[in-house]
């Protein structure tokens, strides 16, 4: 046998990815499970008994520790839409209405959306890692196995935490947004802090608030369900949690994105 036949080695077989249809119908179980999930979820979450301290442990987790990542966003994007819209309404005159447009735009929009895309994908990859790597050393078989729910166990205080949390989060990053947003419109276009705060009071109402407020909540529930969802439904070992953390991410984004939309219009002539 010759030295060059000696070398060769077979190529190993390259996986087949699966087509259109197949992809398809793999997406549509994935969402009707989790859909399965979220009625299983509900039901528990109003059930007793209640798991009081992995309730809290889950506020302080998820909640605390992601408060600078919170405030310092709200932070930039008051500085950033102030000077925009500071720059912009100079040019008609009318430049001390400013803050009335920023604190609709933040109440409404900006803070809850951009608490969500920040916070949220910290939540969800966060939740999505832990509970991965609970499926894939067979943590939550063992969970099982003594006769107990991890649905119960580990998603339900989990998503609670996130649909606390999120609607706080929001608050003060509305706080902290609006703040920002005076400082710099007073230290660059010499508009009083008084003005500024006085048109606020004056453009925004109550469910200007609470609508905000409301999508932090949406949004947490969401958070929490898909990062809880893509943990328990890992495959694939150490690769698939990997792969869980990102589709997360994605899919997160596009649904905060999403229910952005719908709420907007269910709640913008109310």
């Amino acid at each position: 046998m010759s030295p060059s036949a000696e070398a060769e080695v077979p190529a190993a077989p390259v996986p087949e990815r699966p087509g259109v249809v197949e992809r398809t119908k793999q997406r549509l179980e994935s969402l009707g499970a989790m859909t399965q999930m979220t009625g299983q979820v509900l039901s528990r979450a109003v059930r007793p008994p209640f798991d009081g301290a992995s309730f809290i442990f889950q506020v302080e987790t998820l909640g605390v520790r992601s408060l600078p990542i919170a405030l310092l966003t709200a932070t930039f994007a008051g500085l950033v839409i102030s000077l925009q819209f500071g720059y912009f309404l100079a040019r008609f005159g009318v430049q001390y209405t400013v803050g009335r447009v920023v604190v609709l735009t933040l109440f409404r929009e900006l803070a809850p959306v951009l608490t969500a895309l920040t916070v949220g994908a910290r939540l969800g990859s966060g939740m999505a890692a832990e509970l991965g790597a609970m499926t894939v050393t067979e943590q939550v078989d063992a969970i099982r196995a003594l006769g107990a729910d991890p649905l119960r166990k580990l998603v339900v205080p989990r998503v609670l935490a996130c649909l606390l949390v999120m609607p706080v989060l929001t608050v003060f990053a509305d706080v902290v947004g609006l703040v920002a947003g005076a400082l710099v419109v007073n230290a660059q276009y010499a508009i009083s802090l008084d003005l500024f705060f006085q048109g606020a009071l004056d453009a925004v109402f109550m469910m200007d608030f609470l609508s905000g407020v409301f999508k932090g909540a949406v949004f947490g529930f969401i958070i929490g369900l898909v990062g809880c969802f893509k943990g328990l439904t890992v495959e694939g070992g150490t690769e698939g949690v990997g792969r869980a953390t990102t589709q997360t991410v994605a899919i997160t984004s596009v649904a905060v994105c999403l229910a952005d939309f719908f709420i907007t219009k269910v709640t913008l002539y109310l």
